[in-house]
């Protein structure tokens, strides 16, 4: 292939997730957390989840429900959390390639669900004993969208390093930034997000294996029009930190997804029905099916966004990741297949790239 996608490119050698153990229905948080209101129920039952791993405070002994966190305690659980889930998924992903801890060269992590100074990639350099000299960036604060923002760093240190491993590693405790009360605007938050960490390995140059998916390009679109429409800020009510999502943002991030796709393909020579493969952000059941009929995909197309959104819920940055390797682990992608990975979150932003399988 000439021109845009000529030469080498960063290939993608594994992917690897991970989850804290415990795992509740959605019918399960309700009934833990007393919710009788009809419409929050509702919003729960229908939002097309069916289990979510999260990390509940211990219940409180005189009232039988999970008791009140303070920021300072979610920050704790954001902090424990995230280390147990990124240690696990970036050991498994190791393992899957026959590497070890020494071998990492270059790692970057991502989180939109805490704040730490100093991050995760130094604690984890520490508690896994990665080499000291390990390069590292960490991504904070940019939502759901970041694993693709991140991916983007990467593969250009990979790009910039050939022969030398590179590591994404998405570290998402969503539930250290829940608030519980009555508001609806606290039940589309707490109805949707789940914990899930994932790390993806990548490589570049000849001695990285020539089998791996070539990341080709990647390409961003903002819509600064919709900037409020997905926040992570202060509630003076509660004295946390918590999320917001405006109820039109499945609506505009589907209207923009085209714009967002020609974008990436442009001066490719890739059209759209060449894609074989659709790896998309498990954003909500009104986000998938909005992107789904703007794109023009089927069920199908987006089977794997649908499961993981089923079984695991928002897993914000990560959830693509999710999504990849249940696409790695059906066995069916063919050497030299097209798939395009896409996320979304505040910005609001839509941020693509194209793999050649």
């Amino acid at each position: 292939m000439t021109g845009i996608l000529a030469g080498p490119r960063p290939r993608i050698l594994d992917v690897a997730t991970a989850t804290p153990p415990l795992s509740y229905t959605q019918s399960e948080v309700l009934d833990l957390y007393g919710i009788t209101d009809p419409r929050i129920r509702s919003l729960f039952t229908n939002s097309a989840i069916r289990t979510r791993h999260l990390t509940l405070p211990p219940l409180d002994p005189e009232t039988g429900r999970p008791r009140a966190e303070s920021q300072g305690e979610l920050l704790a659980k954001h902090r424990e959390t995230g280390i147990a889930m990124g240690a696990a998924a970036l050991e498994s992903c190791l393992k899957q390639l026959g590497a070890s801890v020494d071998d990492v060269d270059h790692l970057t992590c991502v989180t939109s669900t805490g704040f730490l100074t100093p991050g995760f990639s130094a604690r984890l350099i520490r508690e896994m004993g990665l080499p000291r000299n390990c390069s590292r960036t960490d991504i904070v604060g940019m939502g759901c969208n970041a694993g693709l923002n991140a991916l983007t760093s990467v593969s250009g240190w990979a790009g910039a390093h050939p022969g030398r491993l590179a590591v994404m590693l998405c570290v998402e405790a969503c539930s250290a930034a829940y608030v519980f009360d009555d508001t609806m605007r606290s039940a589309v938050v707490n109805s949707l997000f789940g914990d899930g960490a994932a790390a993806m390995a990548v490589m570049a140059g000849d001695e990285a294996p020539q089998d791996g998916p070539q990341i080709l390009k990647f390409a961003g679109l903002l819509i600064p029009e919709a900037l409020g429409a997905m926040r992570y800020d202060w509630d003076d009510a509660q004295g946390k930190f918590s999320f917001f999502l405006d109820r039109e943002v499945p609506y505009v991030v589907g209207a923009h997804a085209e714009e967002a796709v020609d974008s990436l393909l442009t001066d490719t020579g890739v059209r759209r029905t060449d894609i074989a493969h659709w790896v998309v952000h498990s954003g909500g059941k009104k986000v998938i099916d909005s992107v789904m009929v703007n794109l023009g995909l089927t069920r199908h197309d987006m089977r794997h966004t649908v499961s993981v959104l089923r079984d695991h819920g928002n897993l914000s940055s990560g959830s693509f990741l999710f999504s990849y390797r249940r696409l790695l682990d059906e066995g069916v992608v063919r050497p030299g297949e097209f798939a395009v990975l896409m996320s979304m979150g505040p910005g609001s932003t839509i941020e693509t790239a194209l793999v050649r399988c």
